[in-house]
Order: C-alpha cells, then structure tokens, then sequence
C-alpha cells in the first residue's frame, strides 16, 4: 500500500508538472491580450519622446501615429483616434466645432531649432533676419544682415535653400508665431498658423522631412524640434532673443521661456510661450499637447487613457531632459492633473 500510495502521489505531480507547463504560458500571455489598446495620432515634434514612453509604459499597448498637428486634430475631431496631439493649442472657434468637450494636456516642452548645413557651427541669427529669409528678401548667406550678427565667421555667397513644412504642423504654429512676433512685415504678409502660405522654400513632411531636406542640400535652412537636428547631426544656430542674448535650443531655455509666462498659463495652458522675456528664455519654445474628449465613448479605454496620462505626468517627465524636452513646471502638472481627473 505505501508503494502504491508514492505511485499515486508521483503520478500526481507528474500530472501537476506537465499542466504547469502547458498553463504557464498561457497565463504569462495573459496580461498582453488583455492590455487596452489606445490609438492616438499627430504632431511629429514630440515623436521622439512619446516613442519612449510608449515603449516603456506597460498599462496599455499604445499606437501612435506621427502625422503632423494638423492631422492629429483632425483625427481627435473624427473621432478616429482616442487622443491626439499637436503643438498648436486649439483656438476657441476649433473648440467649438469639436463634437465634444475637449481638454488640451501639455505634456512637454520643446525648442524649435533653427538647422542649417554647410556653414561653420557657431552661427548666429535673430528673429527678423530668420523672417527676412524665410520672406526671400535674403537669399545669400554672406548677405549684411547675417554677417552683421556674425562678426569673424567666414560665410560663403552661397544661394540660401529654404527649407519649411508642407503639412499643417505644430512646428510651423510655433516657429511663425515667433516670427509674427519679432517681423511686423511676417506678421501683415504671412501671419501665423499651422499651415500658412509660404513666400519661399522646399516644402517637406514633418519634422524628419525638413531636417532630410537640409541634411542634402549644403547651403540650406530649416526649422524642426531639437531632437531632430541632433538625430541628424545638423549644426542649429543661436537666436537672439528678446533681452538681446544668443541662446541656444535647449530644455533649459525652454524652462525659462516657460517661467517667465507662469502667470498667463495659470490662466490658459494654451498661451504661446514664443519670444518670452529674460536672458535665458529660448526665443522659439512652446508646449506640446494631447486632446482628449472630457467624455469617453469606451469607459475601459478612458481609464487606460487617464492612467497613462496620470504616468506621463510623473514617471514619464523623467525621460524628457536626456531626449531634449524640459519637464513641465509643477504648476502646470498640478493643473494637468485636475483635467486628467475631469476625464470620464
């Protein structure tokens, strides 16, 4: 009987072992099947930092599509997407053509880089001579204008190649905000938008786009999120800002920029930090969002959102220095985080 009885207990742990081996991977499996998958699309400028965080994160499986600003509000608008994203704030007008409530997230922010090749690094440019190019009343780099701000620094007669955005872009929204600024000529000709019609220049797709077309063609300028320039290895100049200090793009320019409008985006996360006072503030800085409608159709999927959102807001602000993002102020996660909350 006590052979028999061992028999038995063998045969059940050998039954045991072999169900274990079959139910393990099945149940390790189990979490991805059952994660949420959210879809989001829009603005390339945060591309490379929202590809971190979606790899990294592990509360749903996260799709996100680099279309552009434009794109991305147009998708969050169909309805095709559960978020998007842009670095152009919605106005009042786009608000009120939304079929819902929508709540703007800023999630970083970000230094529009003024690329070139072809010229020694080091070079220095202002506002009104970036919109004197970009307008075609500059069409040389040994032009006085540049080599006014330029004094020592051999520049070539080389024709100047414009590169801009052919899509409606978040980029555009904050580089000709910038423009519009600091150019009363941009400002009454051009204007400031996503997309706006261009005096001059190559058009390309995204910010990966602008920065190819400059990166093949010596004797260009373009404008793209920092990221991009230095994924590129493309030199980026220093820009004037409005204290009259060269600044270059980086996240503590862009902090500053930040800082010196705490006040106004207390009000409304939506204010344009472009062209913000104080000598470290980076001329050319803004935020970039994500839409999401206050009221989700999919309360599973509106849960996943919010807790991403909630991550994002925390974890993930860890990540933005070493990709060349600046971390939100504090004010503006605690605000994040009341709208996050508002989210049903």
């Amino acid at each position: 009987m006590k052979n028999l009885s061992l028999h038995t207990k063998w045969k059940r742990f050998a039954l045991s072992a072999a169900l274990a081996a079959t139910v393990t991977p099945l149940m390790q499996a189990q979490p991805a099947q059952a994660q949420v998958q959210l879809n989001g699309a829009g603005a390339t400028f945060p591309y490379p930092i929202y590809s971190k965080w979606f790899s990294v994160y592990r509360g749903a499986r996260i799709n996100y599509q680099p279309i552009g600003s434009g794109g991305g509000i147009n998708a969050i608008k169909n309805q095709t997407v559960d978020f998007g994203a842009t670095d152009a704030p919605l106005s009042n007008a786009e608000l009120r053509s939304m079929p819902g409530a929508v709540v703007h997230i800023p999630t970083v922010g970000g230094a529009v880089a003024v690329i070139y090749n072809g010229l020694p690094r080091g070079l220095r440019l202002s506002g009104p001579v970036v919109a004197n190019i970009y307008l075609g009343q500059i069409t040389r780099w040994n032009d006085p204008q540049i080599t006014a701000l330029n004094p020592g620094m051999s520049l070539p007669s080389r024709r100047i190649t414009v590169a801009r955005r052919s899509d409606g872009s978040g980029t555009t929204y904050i580089f000709t905000k910038f423009l519009a600024a600091v150019s009363p000529q941009w400002n009454r000709q051009v204007g400031a938008s996503k997309a706006v019609d261009w005096p001059v220049g190559q058009g390309g797709r995204g910010n990966d786009g602008v920065a190819a077309i400059v990166k093949s063609s010596p004797g260009s300028i373009g404008y793209v999120e920092v990221a991009y320039a230095k994924q590129n290895n493309l030199p980026y100049a220093s820009i004037r800002n409005r204290s009259g200090q060269f600044v270059q793009p980086t996240a503590a320019g862009v902090t500053a920029a930040a800082a010196a409008y705490a006040r106004q985006l207390q009000r409304d996360v939506r204010f344009t930090i472009v062209n913000a006072p104080g000598a470290r503030a980076y001329p050319i800085s803004g935020f970039t969002y994500i839409l999401a409608y206050k009221n989700q159709r999919d309360k599973t999927k509106g849960r996943a959102l919010t807790s991403f959102l909630r991550w994002a807001m925390t974890n993930g602000q860890g990540y933005a220095r070493s990709l060349d993002y600046a971390p939100l102020p504090r004010s503006i996660v605690t605000l994040n985080t009341s709208k996050i909350n508002s989210i049903r």
